[in-house]
Order: C-alpha cells, then sequence, then structure tokens
C-alpha cells in the first residue's frame, strides 16, 4: 500500500472510531510529516499525534490504531509451537526469561519477549481461508505471569533490601500489565497482516467515552463517566446563572438616572438599574429511574451528585410508578455509590405494577413536592417518556414547567425511536422542550445551547 492510501486509511479508520478528524487537520498532519524522517517510528507517531489527537482521552484508540496502520515490525519469523504439557522445558525457559525481564523492566526488552510468545504460543487451532486466529490469553496462560509474583518479591527484597513489599508489588503488577499490553498489541499486528488493517481496526477500538450511550455503559464506563461530570456540571450552572442574570434588569438606580438626566434638560430618556445579585440558581431534578433506563438513571445520579455542589439548592426526585424525593441520600460527603444503593433500597418508587407511570409520578410530585418549584427553579427532567400507554397527565406537566423559571427534558432515546410503541416524547416535547441526551457529548451540547 503506497504511503498516501495508507494515510487517507488511517484518517478514515480515526473518523470510524469516534475521533473528530477534520480535512484541515489531514493536511497539517501531510505538511508535518514533510518535516520528520518517515523512517523514525516514534517521530512518525508523534507528528500524527500533534495534528489529529485533540483530547487526552483519545489517545489510546489513536495508539491502538496507529499500531496498526504503522506496525513496528512485520511478518512472523518465530515457529508457532503445540499447545504445551505440564512441566514443558521450554515454557519453563521462557518462565525464568520473563522473571528476569520484569526484574529489570526494561519496555522494550518486554516487547521484544512478548512478540517471541505470540508467535510461539498465540496462534489457534483451526481458522478458515484467511489463516489461523491468534489469541493474546493462549500466550498469557501459557506463561501465567501472575503466579511469577512471590518469585519476583522474594527476589527483590532480599536481593536488594530495604525495598517496601507494597511498592515491589505495585511494580511489578504494572510491569505485568505493561507485559499483557504488549501482548494483545503484536496480536492485533498479526491479525491485522493477515485480514487488513481496516478489518483489525473495527473490533480493536471501543468508541471515545463521550460518545458511548448511557443505555450501553458498563459499570466501567460509568466510573470514567464519574470523572466527567464534574466540568459539565460546573457549566451547566454557570450557563443557567448566565440565562438568569441577562434575563432581567435590577432595580431602577434613581440616583444615576436623574444624574444622566442633566444631560438631557431634565428629561430621563435613558433608566439605569442596580446590576442583578449574584446568586446560585435552584435546580429541580425529576429522573426516570425504572430498569427499561437504568444505566441512564445511574448517570442522571452521578450528575445530580455533580450538580448539588454548584446550586444554591438541588431537590432530587426519582420515579417508577411511585415517586419519593432522594436529595437525602445524596448529602455532601455521602459517597456516591453508596447513596445509589441506599435509594434503591429505601426510596419508595413502585407502588404496584413496576413499570414506568409517568402521568402517575408528575401527579403524586404536584400533590406533594408542589412547592419545590418556583420562579427561582430550573425544571430538569430525565427518562424515555415512554409511560407503558398509561395516562400522560400533561396538564399537570405543564403547570409545573410554568411556574419554573426553565424547564428542560433529556431523553435517552435516540430521536428516531421517538414516538414508536407507547413513547410519548412528542406530547411531552410540546410541554417541556426535550433534547436527546445519549452520551456525553451530547450532554455538552446541551450545556452549551444554553448560552
Amino acid at each position: 500500500m503506497a504511503l498516501l492510501d495508507r494515510h487517507l486509511a488511517f484518517l478514515a479508520a480515526l473518523r470510524e472510531a469516534g475521533l473528530p478528524v477534520s480535512l484541515a487537520e489531514g493536511l497539517d498532519a501531510v505538511h508535518a510529516l514533510a518535516a520528520i524522517d518517515l523512517a523514525e517510528r516514534k517521530a512518525l507517531r508523534a507528528a500524527y499525534a500533534a495534528t489529529l489527537v485533540k483530547r487526552q482521552a483519545h489517545r489510546e484508540a489513536f495508539d491502538t490504531l496507529f499500531d496498526l496502520w504503522f506496525p513496528p515490525v512485520t511478518g512472523s519469523p518465530e515457529t508457532a509451537r503445540e499447545r504445551p504439557a505440564y512441566g514443558d522445558p521450554e515454557v519453563r525457559r521462557l518462565r525464568d526469561e520473563l522473571s528476569r525481564l520484569l526484574v529489570e523492566g526494561d519496555d522494550d526488552l518486554l516487547r521484544d519477549f512478548a512478540r517471541q510468545a505470540v508467535g510461539a504460543y498465540g496462534r489457534g487451532s483451526g481458522g478458515g481461508s484467511g489463516g489461523s486466529p491468534w489469541f493474546s490469553y493462549q500466550v498469557l496462560r501459557t506463561l501465567s505471569p501472575d503466579t511469577l509474583m512471590a518469585g519476583l518479591l522474594a527476589a527483590v527484597l532480599t536481593e536488594r533490601g530495604g525495598l517496601d513489599e507494597k511498592v515491589a508489588r505495585r511494580t511489578f503488577t504494572r510491569r505485568i500489565e505493561r507485559l499483557e499490553r504488549f501482548v494483545a498489541e503484536d496480536v492485533r499486528r498479526r491479525i491485522a497482516e493477515e485480514t487488513g488493517a481496516g478489518k483489525a481496526a473495527r473490533g480493536a477500538v471501543r468508541r471515545p467515552l463521550e460518545e458511548i450511550d448511557f443505555l450501553r455503559a458498563t459499570r466501567a464506563d460509568l466510573t470514567a463517566i464519574r470523572r466527567e461530570i464534574q466540568p459539565l456540571a460546573r457549566r451547566l450552572a454557570a450557563r443557567l446563572t448566565h440565562r438568569r442574570r441577562h434575563g432581567g434588569r435590577g432595580r431602577l438606580d434613581f440616583r444615576r438616572t436623574v444624574r444622566a438626566s442633566l444631560s438631557t434638560g431634565g428629561v430621563p430618556l435613558t433608566t439605569h438599574h442596580r446590576p442583578p445579585r449574584p446568586h446560585k440558581p435552584e435546580l429541580v431534578v425529576l429522573c426516570d429511574a425504572s430498569d427499561s433506563v437504568s444505566s441512564f438513571a445511574h448517570f442522571t445520579l452521578l450528575l445530580t451528585y455533580a450538580l448539588r455542589e454548584q446550586f444554591a439548592r438541588v431537590r432530587a426526585f426519582a420515579f417508577i410508578d411511585d415517586l419519593d424525593e432522594i436529595t437525602r441520600f445524596f448529602a455532601p460527603g455521602a459517597d456516591v455509590v453508596e447513596a445509589m444503593t441506599r435509594m434503591t433500597r429505601e426510596a419508595r418508587l413502585v407502588w404496584i405494577s413496576g413499570h414506568s407511570d409517568y402521568g402517575r409520578a408528575f401527579g403524586v410530585f404536584a400533590d406533594r413536592y408542589a412547592d419545590a418549584i418556583t420562579p427561582k427553579t430550573s425544571l430538569l427532567i430525565l427518562g424515555d417518556a415512554r409511560s407503558n400507554y398509561g395516562s400522560l397527565n400533561l396538564e399537570t406537566v405543564e403547570r409545573l414547567a410554568g411556574r419554573a423559571r426553565h424547564a428542560y427534558w433529556l431523553n435517552p432515546e435516540p430521536l428516531r425511536d421517538w414516538d414508536t410503541g407507547d413513547s410519548a416524547a412528542s406530547a411531552y416535547g410540546a410541554v417541556v422542550p426535550m433534547r436527546e441526551c445519549r452520551n456525553l457529548a451530547q450532554l455538552a451540547d446541551f450545556v452549551e445551547s444554553l448560552a
């Protein structure tokens, strides 16, 4: 493949993986390549990264794809071996060599060792016309690096002395993780050689965190999302404060108005007002906590947890077919995971069926907590608007939204699924402005739209 073709295919793979790479940035990369020695792979990686990667969160995906399109080596000179029997002397030799390399901590030597091990034990049996597949787990199962920990600790603690065991264990754990990463990189390289880099790339890179759907987020994804929520909460509070500050003027400044009227013969053509007093806005959150949106509910509770420090007052309510205030679970200093566990166990969210009933939930809120919404309050509703064909109670929703200063509805479902089945998205959207909010990127867009 010619260099230009490889360059264009690499850019296309980055875009397919969710990295925002524009045409201008692709041209910037070409100009950067003209300034370096293309035979220097580290310089090549740095040039591409400097021109194409905008966020640190995208770096891992970039490095994975770079290694597929610009591999450090090609071919497989090592001879594949049969699955080793217990006590195989060659495996014992490799494990002894691995122990030595883990003690030394040289990444280049460890990467070469991983390449050798994959060539010997990484190819699986079977396969098709494209050749036998390659697997990381076969290599790691053969070497069993985790079982070397006791010997590694004994070596450094007795020979070097004075090294804290916790520090040594943490060091070797990180080196073993690097070995596992080197094995995975070489497996991907070999698969790319046999099936094509484009095909290998599709299964090698996950979408960026900001594009992962809340409804499909794993526990690990939600943990990572938690770190991204705090800055978004600060921006949301700032935007709502900005809208309030510019939404009206302060009280009339009589003295300044009279003074200004002297230039017009005592006629107050221009009035002057005192600036509005700075404040933190108030917020009320209504969150659907049913099973159909459980991951989204987890996210919204993370958002509520982050928002409590940015607003003067935050009251949070969760509902399924009953509704309860959950503010008490998210008091300052509370652990967010423990708070969610308590909410699931203690909050009264189920009345009869345990299925979403938006109409009843809004009615219960209006009956029990109507005083929560004032002209100073921003109302935020989070849910998929699927009410299992029950009453929508639109009059109550309209009344609540009319009482609040601002009202917004974030829906985690794709726009194409709105109004399908029992979805009442358009009906509710006619009362409260509804936005698609499936991931962090769309949440950020919503925050920016509040300018």
